[in-house]
């Protein structure tokens, strides 16, 4: 009978610090280092002092298959270094290591200022602030400098000052760093306060050792621990579950433990050093604006590739691998394991393997970069789908140098819109990130179509319901009109690379928003894609809110700082956007909608090699309406 793998109990907090001084409790070396502010270290403390509950730590027993590379809590003795940790803490470490640092450490604690800044203090109880009933017991925790003095007018006046035992006494300001042994101190305040014209302020410590200090002491923690038989995988989604703050645990972060258990520092890989570029910098430079400075900027469109996206890729890799040896080994069906990219394959990824591939899958997505740019796709922010990269990386990493070849690259160019407009990565997606993995370079090599491929279905009347930029959809139709060649209204130029930055390009109404809102149109018509299409911030000022046929006027006539247009040359950049000048010169929105709409659908059928449906049979479920003010307001790129 399987039984539980966890039990929870309560541990003195004493004895939990004391475990961390020793050695006996330490990291995984997957938690970030310490990081909490001075006000919610403050919080924390008041918390204890008044027997509040601070929430359930979780360790993991260590000796079993989770080999997780160990490191000290932060500020232990270097002694702690060479003890083989009893237990490894996985969530609770700035609680437990912000308690430890303040209260049994004994030195001054490095943290950080509301205004971000790096100070180091000193933490004190002020005793009367402590025992009064109606005051925030958060405002009786102070912190004070390294010095133990704190002042003010620019280090002219001195507030109060406790850089000695005998000042602590006259202030009566309990050192945190005793909460848990308080005889000594006790013996100095009564020495200080001695008398009988002072036995109240004796017993008002008295007082606070009992009602406060004394809460310390007696606190205990819940400690949900997992024993040594616990697997990767179920590390990983308890720690999720209970996880109460702070940087959620995903595979990269475990994957990194068990890595540095063999010496290899697979966070280095990922973020660099001092010295060296990171994976992350890299895929975060490449084809990014050759003008980017610092910021957002400095990003191409590879750049939201995360940790965990690489090491999928690399685990597709790995599992058919293992795949292929089951079936040269004879096995069939249920026996052959699968090919997949999920959390349990990247726990379960050998370091070995991920050597072997990790050149070759950095490969893959830097040519994935290109081949978005080749889709005119150039910012994240016009990205269909972010988890359509890693089956195009993985893929491209695959087939190397094949794709090089134009029958390939248009059939990979099909798979990849019939992915965005057949809507398909948009959730539950790793097992169509696998599938394609394995279907697509054996339909390159004349194989049957893959699923996402035959599965599609794009139907017609999508594309009036195509309103705010969260549809993949909506940015393909926009990548794919400036893949056909669409010229700005203004300039005539197409939107390469250069243009699309340097112009500040963006997706804007045809008919402008004020007109088809003076002439009844509902935003969830004249919002609709078909009335949207790629245009430079200059050319959108120039349209500003009036009918069509008034802004074709302004560019055929032109001004003192725009040359006027040839009528026949501005029909042509119009009908690059696949709009008929005539029905738009004749403000007939209805006509147009009914009209551009059909020339949008023939460029999704070329794009995707299907027909579309156009059957009387509804879609399933009801279009939500949302507030095009403020949704499609905080979607849009304000210009530089």
């Amino acid at each position: 009978m399987a039984g539980s793998t966890f039990k929870t109990n309560p541990f003195a907090l004493i004895e939990l610090l004391e475990a961390c001084q020793r050695g006996a409790l330490q990291l995984p070396d997957f938690q970030r280092s310490w990081v909490w502010d001075e006000d919610r270290i403050k919080s924390l403390v008041a918390s204890v002092s008044r027997a509040f509950p601070v929430g359930a730590l979780m360790s993991l027993d260590t000796g079993g298959p989770v080999n997780f590379k160990p490191r000290p809590i932060e500020g232990a003795p270097v002694a702690a270094k060479q003890v083989a940790p009893q237990s490894l803490l996985l969530d609770g470490q700035q609680r437990m290591t912000s308690l430890y640092q303040v209260t049994i450490r004994g030195e001054v604690v490095e943290t950080v200022t509301p205004k971000k800044k790096k100070v180091k203090r000193w933490f004190y109880l002020d005793i009367r602030k402590a025992m009064d009933p109606s005051a925030d017991r958060e405002e009786a925790i102070v912190g004070v400098p390294e010095d133990k003095i704190v002042r003010s007018d620019f280090g002219r006046k001195v507030d109060f000052d406790v850089s000695l035992p005998e000042r602590e006494y006259a202030s009566l300001m309990y050192p945190v760093c005793q909460v848990f042994d308080w005889d000594k101190w006790q013996d100095g305040f009564d020495k200080h306060w001695r008398g009988d014209q002072h036995e109240s302020v004796r017993e008002e410590f008295r007082a606070f050792k009992r009602q406060v200090l004394e809460n310390f002491k007696s606190y205990h923690v819940p400690v949900i621990t997992l024993d040594r038989s616990t697997s990767k995988e179920a590390v990983c989604v308890v720690f999720e579950k209970v996880n109460t703050g702070g940087k959620a645990l995903d595979a990269f972060e475990l994957v990194t433990a068990m890595y540095a258990a063999s010496g290899h520092e697979l966070r280095k890989d990922w973020y660099g050093d001092d010295g060296t570029k990171g994976r992350h910098r890299r895929f975060a430079e490449t084809l990014r604006p050759a003008d980017a400075e610092t910021g957002d900027a400095d990003t191409g469109i590879i750049a939201g590739v995360s940790n965990t996206d690489f090491l999928q890729a690399i685990s597709l890799f790995h599992t058919r691998d293992r795949r292929r040896a089951a079936e040269a080994a004879g096995k069939q069906g249920k026996e052959l394991p699968a090919v997949t990219g999920n959390r349990q394959a990247q726990l379960n990824l050998p370091l070995e393997e991920y050597k072997r591939y990790e050149a070759q899958v950095e490969r893959g997505f830097i040519l994935a970069a290109k081949f978005l740019h080749m889709l005119h796709i150039y910012r994240i922010f016009d990205l269909p789908y972010q988890s359509q990269i890693v089956p195009l990386a993985a893929i491209l990493a695959d087939i190397g140098e094949a794709w090089e070849y134009d029958a390939n690259r248009t059939m990979l160019v099909r798979w990849y819109w019939n992915g965005v407009f057949g809507e398909l990565y948009g959730s539950a997606v790793e097992t169509r990130i696998a599938r394609d993995f394995m279907e697509v370079p054996v339909w390159l090599k004349g194989g049957p179509e893959p699923s996402t491929v035959s599965e599609t279905m794009f139907r017609a009347d999508r594309l009036k319901t195509m309103r705010m930029r969260l549809s993949a959809a909506y940015k393909g139709v926009n990548a794919l009109l400036m893949k056909e060649g669409a010229q700005d209204f203004r300039s005539g130029q197409k939107f390469d690379h250069t243009v699309f930055f340097g112009e500040n390009v963006d997706i804007h109404h045809i008919f402008p928003q004020d007109w088809c809102k003076k002439h009844g149109t509902k935003p969830n018509v004249f919002d609709s894609i078909i009335n949207k299409t790629p245009l430079s911030y200059r050319t959108n000022r120039i349209i500003g809110g009036v009918a069509p046929s008034e802004y074709i006027a302004k560019l055929e006539c032109g001004d003192e700082t725009t040359p006027p247009i040839d009528r026949t040359k501005l029909d042509a950049y119009l009908a690059s956007h696949l709009i008929d000048p005539t029905i738009l010169r004749a403000d007939d929105f209805a006509a147009f909608m009914t009209d551009r709409q059909k020339r949008l659908l023939a460029l999704i059928e070329r794009a995707t090699g299907k027909v579309a449906y156009s059957g009387t049979v509804q879609e399933e479920g009801e279009d939500i309406e949302a507030d095009e003010d403020t949704v499609e307001a905080t979607l849009t790129i304000a210009a530089a």
